[in-house]
């Protein structure tokens, strides 16, 4: 297990898993504006190598958040046609959300992942056309590959924070975290 420092690590863990770059293929070829692919999918990924677990994969753990700016067409049923689209294209757990109809404060995806509830979250990945791994993190890495958990800089609501952390039961599954609730 080597360790995970920076965005460059990160990108070099997804850029070996098989399955992830499968994944980052298959939303690709929806040609969707700003799109990535990001809370645990890159967090799960990052976690779990970081414990040790080998062969184990982001897959048996969560869903697939893919999002995308488009603020001409905000009607969710665009959002379940793309899902429908992936699914047909990989069987997985896909969740497609314009983040342009999720508020209107949004700017750019970017500018919405820095609204989620954690700052480890708030961490997506996407593929270019030559294959190169971008990492978009608008608070940095730095809380995710220490292992920290702490409220979102423009999450507000601190209740919801402390009822995430115990729903997802984190702990149980990466007991090195450290979960800073203050």
């Amino acid at each position: 297990m080597q360790n995970i420092e920076n965005e460059e690590d990160i990108k070099q863990i997804i850029a070996s898993d098989a399955w992830m770059m499968e994944v980052l293929r298959c939303a690709r070829k929806l040609d969707l504006p700003d799109w990535m692919i990001g809370a645990g999918f890159v967090r799960n990924k990052v976690w779990d190598h970081l414990h040790g677990y080998a062969g184990k994969t982001v897959s048996e753990t969560i869903d697939i958040d893919l999002i995308y700016y488009e603020p001409r067409d905000k009607d969710k049923a665009t959002e379940k046609l793309y899902e429908r689209e992936l699914l047909a294209m990989m069987d997985e757990n896909w969740t497609v959300k314009n983040h342009a109809r999720m508020s209107d404060r949004y700017q750019s995806c970017e500018d919405g992942i820095s609204y989620w509830p954690e700052v480890c979250t708030a961490i997506a990945v996407r593929l270019d056309a030559a294959d190169e791994l971008e990492i978009v993190a608008p608070f940095g890495v730095g809380d995710l590959v220490s292992l920290v958990v702490r409220k979102g800089y423009k999450f507000d609501d601190d209740e919801e924070y402390r009822d995430r952390i115990k729903r997802k039961k984190w702990m149980e599954k990466w007991p090195q975290l450290k979960i800073i609730y203050g």
